[in-house]
């Protein structure tokens, strides 16, 4: 359902999320071993991240990355949005050009109508589920749950 690319950024917000500290920058090597994420793959993603203000990107020997604002702000369909798009939400599940969840005709795909409440609970789940409350359940695991 999201690409890996996708999934990375998820995880990477996560993990800066729990590993940060008041003015404290996390380091792209440090994020790329610990969530075993290819260093130049993952600098792509955080930048692209940075660039549309969901990070903060510090350059220098102090510098890194850091969340632009709360992690109890930040939903997981904002990165979906910004990483693969709502293409998922808005396109045919099969590509057909009749049909869209958003078309106001009468010709939908044969699964349209089975697949746009599905759609929909996705979408309010990512909407709803915050980075901050993702850290908080992986904190309260002790360990049993691992990025």
């Amino acid at each position: 359902m999201l690409s890996n690319t996708c999934k990375y950024a998820v995880r990477a917000v996560i993990y800066i999320a729990l590993n940060s500290e008041e003015k404290r920058k996390i380091g792209i090597k440090e994020v790329s071993k610990e969530l075993d994420i290819p260093t130049p793959f993952l600098g792509k993603i955080l930048q692209t991240l940075a660039k549309n203000k969901m990070l903060l990107s510090t350059k220098g020997p102090n510098g890194g990355f850091s969340l632009a604002r709360s992690a109890k702000e930040i939903t997981l369909l904002n990165i979906i949005e910004i990483i693969d798009g709502l293409d998922l939400f808005n396109d045919c599940l099969i590509g057909l050009r009749t049909c869209s969840a958003t078309a106001h005709n009468d010709v939908q795909c044969p699964i349209h109508y089975k697949y746009w409440p599905i759609s929909k609970q996705i979408y309010d789940l990512f909407n709803t589920e915050t980075i901050k409350s993702l850290a908080d359940e992986i904190n309260a695991s002790d360990g049993r749950i691992g990025l």
